[in-house]
């Protein structure tokens, strides 16, 4: 955007922050706005940018809100008007606070709404990145694991003893079987 500059000797180019509370409806919210605005234009200004930032959580309090919705405006005004515009804005219905300065010469318009709006996106985008990286890595190790599993040698297989590669004979589980009836602790 280009550098601030005002169109007269009088006038000179200012920003104001406006802070409304978040839970208002929409139409409370744009009268509010539209309030803002006729106090600034009855003082004679002429708005140059307009950059509402939305909804923002607050590090405080503030008339019980704890989430506002932020609004920068940059008014060409005449700098006799500007306690004016303050006094108003402090009595103006919703207005939890503002704030109105003169940014430095060489200042240039930034929408910062916008640029925020671009710095999320890429804020997913880094995200679905790390994810996919991630999700990538998990089967690389998973594969490498399975192939380390197949590559090994099998465990070797225990030979059964001499007892126990013989088929028990029907006399031997006779003797088993009287031995457990006629133990005196079996209780049926």
């Amino acid at each position: 955007m280009p550098e601030l500059q005002a169109t007269s000797e009088e006038q000179h180019v200012y920003e104001l922050c406006v802070l409304i509370p978040y839970p208002l409806s929409q139409k409370e919210e744009q009268e509010v706005m539209k309030n803002v605005e006729s106090i600034v234009e009855d003082a004679g200004g002429r708005q140059v940018a307009k950059d509402v930032w939305g909804r923002r959580g607050l590090a405080y309090k503030i008339g019980g809100a704890t989430e506002g919705n932020f609004i920068v405006y940059h008014y060409e005004l005449d700098p006799s008007a500007i306690n004016e515009i303050d006094e108003s804005l402090r009595i103006a219905k919703h207005v939890l606070r503002h704030l109105i300065v003169k940014p430095p010469k060489g200042y240039q318009i930034v929408a910062y709404s916008k640029k925020y709006e671009e710095w999320l996106k890429e804020s997913e985008q880094e995200e679905e990145t790390r994810k996919k990286d991630k999700e990538e890595d998990l089967r690389k190790k998973m594969i490498e694991k399975q192939k380390r599993q197949t590559t090994k040698k099998p465990a070797p297989v225990k030979q059964p003893k001499e007892a126990e590669k013989k088929p028990a004979s029907g006399e031997m589980i006779t003797e088993e079987i009287d031995k457990l009836i006629a133990d005196d602790e079996l209780e049926l």
